[in-house]
Parts: structure tokens; C-alpha cells; sequence
């Protein structure tokens, strides 16, 4: 059986993405810690990122890196958490969030988001800030 993860990269479910290349996607948590909450997955279904081969590893950090910085600008935040638990989904992948002081890496404060549209526009707002920072050609 398929992740939820797999699921989205492949379209069987929906995503917003802000993030797309051959090997990693980003697409924004519909469960966030805060508005911009990024998950940042590699497209090959491993579910422990300690089991990632180094390569595919380093590529999701390059682009949560980049994810991170276009959290800074897109939120005003000082600073952009990055978290790796793995035990909500099967799936490695990182929690790119914005943040202000370490309440906002409390994931027992996470709560589903149901407003459609600030999803959408923390979508394409990190979208912009990526777009600002060079990485238009993996930005949908």
C-alpha cells in the first residue's frame, strides 16, 4: 500500500506544492504548526530517512534549506525550524516551519487547517519568496 505521501506526489490526492524536481517535492502540511509549515519529501517512498541512500538524504537538506529560507522572507520569521520525527507517516520527510521561539515546535499544538484559502496563500506566498531566491524552474 501506497503512502499518503506517495499519494499526493502522484496527484491521488491533493497538494500544494511549492516544490517539484526529478528526486524531492515540498508541499504544504494541511496540519500545520504554523502558516507555511512545508513538508519536504523525497518522491521514493522510504520510510525511515535514516534508510535514505546519502545522495537522495542531501538532496532533500539542499531543498528544505532552500524551503527554509523562502519561510524566513515569505513569514518574517527569524528563524525556519526543521524537524525530522517520521512516526505520523511512512514516508521520510522534513517538517520546514516558520519560528519564533521553541513553543513553535510543539507538534502536540498541531491542529488541522480549514481555511482553504490561507493554505493557498501560504502556499504561493512561499512560492514567490522561492522564485525570489533563484528556484523558479522548481516551482509549480
Amino acid at each position: 500500500m501506497t503512502s499518503v505521501f506517495t499519494q499526493i506526489i502522484t496527484g491521488a490526492l491533493p497538494g500544494r506544492f511549492v516544490w517539484q524536481d526529478d528526486q524531492v517535492v515540498a508541499f504544504l502540511t494541511i496540519a500545520p504548526l504554523r502558516a507555511g509549515h512545508t513538508l519536504v519529501v523525497p518522491r521514493q517512498e522510504i520510510d525511515k530517512w535514516t534508510d535514505l541512500p546519502p545522495e537522495l538524504l542531501g538532496r532533500v537538506m539542499t531543498v528544505a534549506q532552500a524551503v527554509g529560507r523562502a519561510v524566513e522572507q515569505a513569514f518574517g520569521a527569524p528563524r525556519a525550524a526543521l524537524a525530522i520525527a517520521g512516526l505520523e507517516v511512512p514516508h521520510a520527510h522534513v517538517h520546514v516551519s516558520p519560528m519564533w521561539d521553541m513553543s513553535d515546535l510543539d507538534f502536540n499544538r498541531i491542529a488541522v487547517e480549514n481555511d482553504q484559502a490561507a493554505l493557498d496563500d501560504a502556499a504561493e506566498r512561499l512560492r514567490t519568496a522561492l522564485r525570489d531566491h533563484g528556484h523558479a524552474s522548481y516551482v509549480p
